[in-house]
């Protein structure tokens, strides 16, 4: 049997599950609440980062995103092998002419496409109905700009749960370092930058270098220069960044950076997903 045929019975397999969960389901109804919820308050007559109504509506809820995108993406995979394990199932798929990489491929594949699907459907139905309803005026290119960002930080963690999943047996310490590399991704890192800048007076290259190593920071870089290439309210760090990068640039960071670390995470998961003990 053929990879692409292993993939394609695992995935489907994988999708029936998803869907007996309903997590595809809760994917959407999450998104489709804070859309309809900041489509409500963001068109209001106020001006954030020279976008009024809609815009700002998309800018906020791009934003509520980035935090919430990466935790939805670790819950969903960081517990996925681990699962699979203990209830035999992946025992009981690998007896059959199914390789580990066909398993492991497949399933990857699933869960990222149930967290990308109401993405991609959520955002440009909220600019259809306030464009429709309200009359608003939609900024296209910041929509695509924000679904190519949410898509690529979705894939990223995606892999990073596989990588926990993978390396981590149990499921109690598997949901711990889950709920850490979120905090550390989202929280963590900006306190540490901040208590940085308020020590010592980092130059912009510096300061501009640890924070787009982190792939939440790359993407938020990456929208604010989106809606604000000028990037005014960073001070002497937005500056330096929209002289010497540019809104293309930092896109392409926020983009391509998260991209690079998910599969360096998901080549590292798969390689030792296939050599383990799955015992």
């Amino acid at each position: 049997m053929s990879l692409r045929s292993q993939v394609a019975i695992v995935a489907r397999l994988d999708f029936a599950e998803v869907r007996r969960s309903r997590w595809l389901l809760s994917c959407l109804f999450v998104h489709t609440l804070l859309a309809a919820a900041f489509v409500l308050v963001g068109l209001r007559e106020s001006s954030v980062l020279g976008f009024t109504g809609m815009g700002r509506a998309l800018m906020s809820l791009s934003h509520a995103l980035i935090f919430l995108l990466p935790l939805l993406a670790l819950v969903a995979t960081a517990q996925v092998v681990n699962s699979a394990r203990d209830d035999g199932s992946l025992e009981l798929m690998l007896s059959n002419p199914v390789s580990r990489t066909g398993w492991f491929c497949g399933t990857s594949l699933v869960r990222l496409l149930a967290l990308v699907v109401p993405l991609l459907v959520a955002m440009p139905l909220m600019a259809i109905v306030g464009s429709s309803c309200f009359h608003q005026r939609v900024p296209w290119e910041f929509l695509f700009r924000a679904l190519v960002v949410g898509t690529s930080l979705l894939a990223c963690f995606v892999a990073t749960g596989l990588w926990i999943s993978t390396f981590v047996r149990n499921q109690a310490k598997a949901l711990m370092i889950t709920v850490l590399v979120w905090a550390a991704s989202v929280a963590f890192l900006d306190f540490g930058l901040v208590g940085l800048l308020l020590q010592w007076r980092l130059p912009p290259v510096a300061v501009f270098t640890l924070a787009a190593t982190n792939p939440v920071q790359a993407a938020r870089l990456a929208l604010l220069a989106s809606a604000q290439p000028e990037l005014s309210t960073f001070g002497p760090v937005g500056f330096w960044l929209a002289n010497r990068i540019g809104s293309t640039g930092l896109f392409l960071l926020g983009t391509c950076w998260p991209l690079l670390l998910g599969a360096t995470a998901w080549l590292h998961a798969l390689s030792r997903f296939r050599n383990r003990d799955l015992v």
